[in-house]
């Protein structure tokens, strides 16, 4: 085996259409929702032979019932794998597709692996944020963290109180202007083409065919996000309206060496350059993207100057805008995320990694100039996790 590091890159990714939770899919098992994604992810790269897929890594935040049973192996044959193919299961609560995407590909960058599967569900209408956990009463008692750290509303409006310029009215402009961004790209088609359908059950409708995103709610207005009630601080700042909802979905992705994917003619949607996580203070988890993207920076030997697109994960609008404040990027750049996020098209937890990832992608096709665009997102309890990518479609000059 070759000691030199190979170059990984994204063949493909897919997402279900994700769901408000309890709603779309109150009838749907969160296994069957990653199963139906991978399925939809191998049909259309028919180029993929299921058999030469060195593992499957799937991620969830709970890890019990539909979500639990090793969910990797688990839906690795409930999709239909061969059943050589192992699986695994990824826990780093909002990033944990993320997780999944960086651990398959450090095997492939040392050549354990050649061509992987890396994802993640969540159905927090089955599995509430929270459901089952036991936290060490030692956080609390030996004030490890404050009970702030617990509720990532709270860490939301922590943030607002570090850092007095984020005020709720840009929270709202931004969040506003997430759901426009979203409504445009539907309507310029650039959502659906990457949309998995899925069959949903309704007790009061039957079955009926998923294809579109539940959450979003292209009619917002100012006034009507500015009346919203505050619901984690009397008079606080974080709202429905400014933050992502509670949501169910799955996100899959195929990832391979850059050899492989090229000897066996598959596409290249984006090469990985390098990752990092970070830790930051549990009670203002938001500010987890900064010194990630500062460390994977470091590592990359790059600037901020040097990204062209960035995918941030929008948990609260307050989180991105701590983001784009430390590195004097404006409210509405246009290189940030250009279709929209997490405010209106929803945060299925484990599952947003990929889904932020997908729609780079999608950009790098769109924008031959940019050479380098970052996937980033906040992580509970004090994390932040960031990935650079390189556009293969790069054109110098344009």
């Amino acid at each position: 085996m070759s000691s030199q590091s190979r170059t990984v890159v994204l063949v493909d990714a897919v997402r279900t259409p994700f769901g408000k939770a309890g709603s779309l899919y109150a009838g749907t098992r969160a296994d069957d929702l990653i199963v139906r994604a991978i399925r939809g992810l191998l049909e259309r790269n028919p180029l993929i032979s299921p058999s030469a897929i060195d593992d499957v890594a799937i991620a969830a935040a709970t890890q019990t019932g539909d979500q639990g049973m090793n969910i990797g192996r688990s839906v690795a044959l409930l999709a239909g794998l061969p059943q050589s193919v192992p699986g695994y299961s990824i826990d780093r609560w909002c990033a944990g597709a993320l997780t999944a995407v960086t651990t398959i590909s450090g095997a492939i960058a040392m050549g354990a692996y050649d061509l992987a599967i890396a994802g993640g569900v969540e159905h927090m209408g089955n599995h509430p944020m929270g459901d089952g956990m036991d936290p060490n009463p030692r956080y609390l008692a030996e004030k490890l963290v404050d009970t702030d750290a617990l509720s990532m509303g709270n860490t939301a409006e922590r943030l607002h109180d570090r850092f007095p310029t984020l005020t709720k009215e840009r929270s709202d402009k931004y969040a506003l202007n997430s759901q426009v961004k979203t409504a445009k790209a539907y309507a310029d088609g650039k959502i659906q083409r990457d949309l998995i359908p899925v069959a949903a059950r309704s007790a009061e409708l039957g079955w009926a065919i998923a294809t579109v995103d539940e959450p979003p709610r292209p009619g917002t207005t100012l006034e009507a996000l500015a009346a919203l009630k505050t619901p984690f601080r009397p008079a606080g700042r974080v709202t429905a309206g400014n933050a992502a909802g509670l949501n169910d979905g799955a996100t899959a992705s195929v990832l391979a060496s850059e050899e492989y994917a090229k000897a066996n003619g598959l596409s290249i949607k984006a090469k990985l350059v390098t990752f990092a996580f970070a830790g930051v203070e549990p009670e203002v988890m938001g500010y987890g993207p900064v010194p990630a993207t500062e460390k994977a920076l470091k590592k990359a030997g790059l600037k901020i100057s040097d990204i062209g697109l960035f995918e941030v994960n929008e948990a609260f609008a307050v989180q991105v805008l701590a983001f784009l404040e430390h590195f004097n990027i404006a409210d509405d750049d246009a290189r940030v995320n250009p279709v929209g996020g997490a405010i209106a098209v929803g945060h299925p937890l484990a599952s947003s990694g990929v889904r932020l990832i997908l729609n780079l992608a999608r950009s790098f096709e769109e924008h031959p100039e940019v050479r380098y665009g970052l996937t980033t997102m906040c992580i509970g309890l004090g994390m932040g996790g960031t990935v650079i990518w390189e556009n293969p479609h790069f054109k110098a000059g344009k």
